[in-house]
């Protein structure tokens, strides 16, 4: 080979190795993107996404490796979710995860009749309009129901075991929620049932939880219960701070709420919802449409005591009740 040809082919090597990875980046096929539309914030939804990664990462998906992820925050204002959920369709993401409970899931479903929606909500999504019917959902839209309403009389139960003299018992909603007429209906059912009568409270912002336990308080509630919902579960630490000061025995869906010095929390697994919440988002990203993803049922239910609340506001706590705790703070 002369010296000439010799250059000439080492230039050639030299421009196929140059050409080579932009051929490569041609072929590979670009990520999915999954976008997240969340009801609060990114600090206070952690914990949501956590739990959706674990089960996303189940089916093979990674953020960042093979999949990524486009968020999109209310901040608490559900009346951004409609906004912030066409945003998600016109940026064309494969998935649409609704983190913010029912509002974040009819958001979602209105914005879009084609790309697939994968929710955690606490009612009948039957009920709500997402689905046609549990085991064929139909359309776009499935997910995860932790059904919380069935676990509302159970609530009451407990409060009245644990709080033999409560006449009135407080409850605490959040007016600005879509789940709020159904969740207040059943929560007079199931009072009702048990021979209980309740008082409604409202917050929607952070300054109208005071003036909501001073309210009850006024009006001689003896106990309170908390709603499921996501922005009173992100003002945990207020609610449960206000429930101290005022004396009252309250009963949360969270485990936060007793961890914080509240009395008393019982409501479905949320870490185990939202992992089905990934399982699912995978299974779609790999083929499986929504219509045929029968909405799962979490069941995973768990009580947490704080006893020492408990002695603080002079109740005795039941012993079959305190055999049936996941956990018991002492």
């Amino acid at each position: 080979m002369s010296h000439m040809k010799r250059r000439e082919f080492i230039t050639l090597i030299g421009g196929l190795a140059m050409a080579w990875p932009l051929i490569a980046r041609a072929q590979q096929p670009t990520m999915p993107v999954i976008g997240l539309l969340g009801g609060e914030t990114s600090e206070t939804d952690a914990f949501r996404v956590n739990a959706f990664r674990q089960g996303l990462s189940e089916t093979g998906y990674v953020e960042g490796r093979n999949v990524a992820f486009e968020y999109r925050w209310a901040e608490g204002h559900y009346d951004r979710l409609p906004t912030l959920a066409t945003e998600l369709v016109r940026s064309r993401v494969a998935v649409i995860v609704a983190l913010g409970a029912l509002p974040s899931a009819l958001a979602a479903k209105d914005a879009s009749a084609t790309i697939p929606i994968v929710f955690v909500i606490g009612t009948d999504p039957v009920k709500v309009g997402l689905a046609a019917n549990l085991n064929r959902p139909g359309a776009n839209v499935t997910g995860v129901t932790n059904l919380s309403a069935m676990i509302v009389e159970k609530r009451f139960e407990m409060l009245q075991e644990t709080v033999p003299k409560a006449g009135l018992i407080g409850f605490l909603v959040n007016p600005a929620s879509s789940a709020v007429a159904s969740t207040t209906k059943d929560a007079h059912a199931a009072a009702l049932a048990l021979g209980q009568k309740i008082i409604v409270g409202g917050a929607s912002v952070e300054s109208e939880i005071e003036t909501a336990f001073a309210t009850l308080f006024e009006q001689r509630a003896s106990a309170v219960l908390v709603a499921a919902d996501v922005f009173l579960r992100s003002r945990v630490d207020k609610i449960v701070a206000l429930a101290v000061r005022h004396q009252l025995p309250m009963l949360c869906p969270w485990r936060e709420c007793p961890t914080a010095g509240g009395l008393m929390s019982y409501g479905a697994s949320l870490a185990d919802a939202y992992r089905w919440q990934g399982v699912y988002a995978g299974r779609i990203l790999k083929g499986e449409k929504p219509a045929d993803l029968p909405i799962q049922q979490s069941v995973k239910v768990e009580l947490v005591i704080n006893l020492k609340t408990a002695k603080t506001l002079g109740l005795t706590v039941p012993l079959p009740l305190l055999a049936r705790a996941d956990e018991v703070i002492e």
